[in-house]
C-alpha cells in the first residue's frame, strides 16, 4: 500500500502535548516533516497525531527506561530520525530550602537528564538520516540563576552545559546541535503570566509559537545558539559580569504564593 508520508523528513518532539512542544510540532509539519510526538498525556498527543497526520508515542522521559522504550519503538517504524528536539520540562516555582527533595530530583531528571537520555536513545536514527540536527529547548534561567526557582534554573544550568558539550562532539558525525534559550513564555505549565510576582517581568511574557520559529530559523539557518526573543542575552551578560548583583535583583522578584 502507498505510504503518503514516506519520503518526509522525521522529526521527534518532547513534550509535545502543550506548549513549546505543540507549537514546535506544527510549525515543522507546516514545513513538511512528519512529527512524532512524546509526552505523558497519551490522548492529547492521539489528537495531534491525527491532525499533523504525524505519529505519537507515550514515553516519561525523566525515566531512562522508559525513554529506551519508546525510541525503540519509534525507530522501529521510523528508523532514520533527521530532528530530535529536547523540549520537554517542568516548572519548579520554589526555591532549594523549600522545594520537596522528590521535586527537586524531579524537575533535574525530566529538565536536564530527560535530554541525555533521548539524545543517547535515538543517536542511531540521527545517524542514519545525517545530516541531522538536535534542538535542545533550554532557558535564559540556564544562564541567570533565578533565586525564587533554584532547582529549575540548576538543571537548566546543566542542560545548556550538556547542549554546548555535544555540539563540536556531534557536528563531526553529521549532527548538528543548536540551542535554545526562551525567556518567560505563557504555556499550560508555565503560566507566566499569572504566578510572575514582578509587573515588569509580566510584561515581557511571549507565546511559545514565537520559540517555535525560533526553532526553524536555528535549523535553516544552521544557528547554534539563539535567545527567545533574542534581548534576553543582555540578562546573560549582566550575569556573567556582575553575578551579585543580578542575584540581589531577581531574588525579589519570585513566584506569587498564590494565583489571582
Amino acid at each position: 500500500m502507498h505510504d503518503p508520508r514516506r519520503g518526509r523528513r522525521v522529526a521527534v518532539v518532547t513534550g509535545a502535548s502543550s506548549g513549546i512542544g505543540e507549537a514546535s510540532a506544527r510549525a515543522l509539519a507546516r514545513r513538511g516533516w512528519l512529527t512524532v510526538g512524546l509526552a505523558r498525556r497519551g490522548e492529547r498527543l492521539e489528537r495531534l497525531a491525527r491532525e499533523l497526520d504525524g505519529d505519537f508515542e507515550v514515553c516519561d522521559v525523566g525515566r531512562r527506561e522508559d525513554v529506551e522504550r519508546a525510541a525503540a519503538a519509534v525507530l522501529e517504524r521510523h528508523p532514520a530520525v533527521s530532528l530530535l528536539v529536547n523540549n520537554a520540562g517542568i516548572p519548579g516555582r520554589r526555591d532549594f530550602l523549600s522545594l520537596e527533595p522528590e521535586s527537586i530530583e524531579e524537575v533535574l531528571r525530566v529538565n536536564y537528564l530527560g535530554g541525555v537520555w533521548c539524545l543517547r536513545a535515538f543517536l542511531s536514527g540521527l545517524e542514519r538520516a545525517r545530516p541531522a540536527h538536535v534542538v535542545n529547548v533550554v532557558s535564559v534561567a540556564g544562564t541567570v540563576a533565578f533565586p525564587p526557582s533554584g532547582p529549575y534554573s540548576a538543571a537548566k544550568h546543566a542542560q545548556l552545559a550538556f547542549s554546548r558539550a555535544t555540539t563540536a562532539q556531534l557536528r563531526r558525525r553529521g549532527i548538528s546541535v543548536h540551542t535554545l534559550n526562551p525567556g518567560f513564555i505563557e504555556t499550560e505549565g508555565f503560566p507566566q503570566r499569572t504566578v510572575l510576582r514582578s509587573v515588569a517581568l509580566r510584561r515581557t511574557v511571549v507565546g511559545p509559537e514565537r520559540v517555535a520559529e525560533a526553532l526553524v530559523r536555528a535549523i535553516e539557518r544552521d544557528r547554534q545558539e539563539m535567545f527567545v526573543p533574542a534581548w534576553y542575552r543582555v540578562a546573560a551578560f549582566a550575569q556573567a559580569l556582575a553575578p551579585g548583583a543580578v542575584s540581589r535583583l531577581l531574588a525579589s522578584t519570585g513566584y506569587r504564593t498564590r494565583r489571582p
